[in-house]
């Protein structure tokens, strides 16, 4: 058990859930603390609570108005909120209802305490009568495992220890783990990651995980693990350089959705490709101007060393294309462009299939884990041309940058390939209920929710 869910019932405090329009109501039902709610102002306002004294000096019940939006989080902030103790919510709730109240509040009780101790535990919660307690913990734990990798800092989490976090996850599972490091990129034809990573201390490396039935059908996940990305020698500015530790998102979401994936006995042939690199600067850094022959045969001519991570990419979409993978998924924290266009709370999804994009809208605003769907607009593509290459990493201006990052990926992906792209944030800007300030798993759920359903 976790210290923030527990089986044991019989000193929790009751939560009762109340809204500004049930207020009045409720207080008819309970005239005894009508009196107190009145001195103490409360007014139930989403996110608010108030504890109801009991005849001994200590609280009989916290009455709590839960927070709008997604379900999932509607008692998210009451974790790190309440007092120490252990509490049980009080409401009439089907198995989904019950499972994500669980969910909500063991997501609401992260903290990432590697480096400093928390000052407090969280609340901890009875497990709703009816949850799914497997599904909830699997799901948690996926998201934990991305959260971990993302907020660990770079000194600590390069390309090896990247690796190591994925052979944990495959052992778990019994899955295959493979890794190429450093020379063996480039002579197994992987010469884009190389040639990002090469000039970093730390070898860069391609993860491979392989699990499931091999004739289930194939589903292939591919993360942008870039460990930390001081812009090559087209350097970064200072507070720029400052999220970069989490420019490894992408990779940490997979692993994490993988974790999830496998532990839910999913019927399908998972792999999972992890580009892992460091983008540094020394006398072996590639340069602007440079051309590189990737997997696919194309060339690509370097208009920008700090597009790197469409650059990791292009060279595991074309394996895992390779492969015919009934769905070809990548998640990348790949440009600014898509905050700018859509902020920090939604993530930007590229899919040519219709059927495949709304199902994951619908799983997305489902699980409170909200995707937006963009264009793949070809016309663009124009903007890609490399003038002694096939292609430039970069497009000749600053419109549409987002877009732009995502047509070049799509030049190495048969158009055949149900192929799905999103550029994620892989954190949240402030602190919300289940969501604090710091790494975060963007698109994770989303993912998990749609695999789930599709491949039933």
């Amino acid at each position: 058990m976790h210290e923030f869910l527990t089986s044991d019932g019989s000193d929790a405090v009751p939560v009762t859930s109340v809204t500004s329009a049930t207020l009045s109501a409720w207080l008819d039902e309970h005239p005894g603390s009508r009196e107190w709610i009145y001195r103490i102002g409360f007014k139930a306002d989403p996110g608010t609570f108030a504890f109801l004294p009991g005849s001994d000096g200590r609280p009989s019940a916290v009455i709590a108005a839960p927070t709008e939006g997604a379900l999932v989080y509607a008692f998210a902030q009451l974790p790190t909120a309440l007092p120490e103790g252990t509490y049980r919510i009080e409401l009439k709730q089907n198995a989904a209802e019950a499972t994500d109240t669980a969910l909500g509040w063991a997501l609401g009780s992260y903290g990432f305490n590697a480096y400093k101790k928390s000052k407090r535990a969280p609340a901890t919660l009875v497990w709703p009568a009816r949850a799914n307690q497997a599904e909830a913990e699997r799901i948690w734990r996926g998201v934990f495992l991305a959260r971990d990798l993302i907020n660990t800092p770079a000194e600590d989490m390069g390309p090896e220890q990247l690796a190591a976090a994925a052979k944990s996850v495959a052992e778990i599972h019994g899955a295959t783990f493979n890794v190429l490091a450093g020379s063996a990129l480039l002579e197994n034809n992987y010469p884009t990651i190389h040639i990002v990573g090469r000039a970093s201390s730390r070898e860069p490396r391609l993860i491979d995980i392989r699990w499931g039935d091999e004739n289930a059908p194939k589903v292939t996940l591919v993360g942008k693990g870039v460990c930390f990305d001081t812009g090559g020698l087209d350097l970064k500015p200072r507070d720029a350089m400052l999220e970069m530790k989490k420019d490894m998102g992408g990779a940490a979401i997979m692993l994490g959705l993988a974790d999830a994936l496998m532990s839910a006995r999913t019927p399908i042939r998972l792999r999972v490709l992890v580009p892992a690199v460091e983008n540094s600067v020394a006398g072996n850094a590639y340069r602007p101007l440079d051309i590189v022959r990737t997997r696919s045969g194309k060339t690509v001519e370097i208009g920008n060393t700090d597009a790197e991570g469409r650059l990791i990419l292009c060279d595991a979409l074309a394996e895992a294309d390779s492969e015919k993978p009934d769905l070809l998924v990548d998640v990348a924290t790949l440009t600014g462009a898509a905050r700018i266009a859509l902020g920090p709370e939604l993530q930007a999804l590229y899919c040519d299939d219709d059927q495949v994009a709304n199902e994951l809208l619908r799983a997305g605003s489902d699980v409170g884990d909200p995707l937006w769907r963009m264009p793949i607009w070809r016309p663009y593509r124009k903007e890609l041309e490399g003038k002694c290459a096939d292609l430039n990493n970069v497009a000749k201006g600053t419109f549409a940058g987002s877009i732009i990052g995502a047509l070049y990926l799509a030049e190495f992906v048969s158009p055949t390939t149900r192929w799905v792209h999103l550029d994620v944030m892989a954190a949240n800007t402030s602190a919300r209920p289940g969501r604090p300030e710091g790494g975060e798993a963007t698109g994770l759920r989303a993912l998990y929710a749609f695999i789930r359903r599709h491949y039933a």
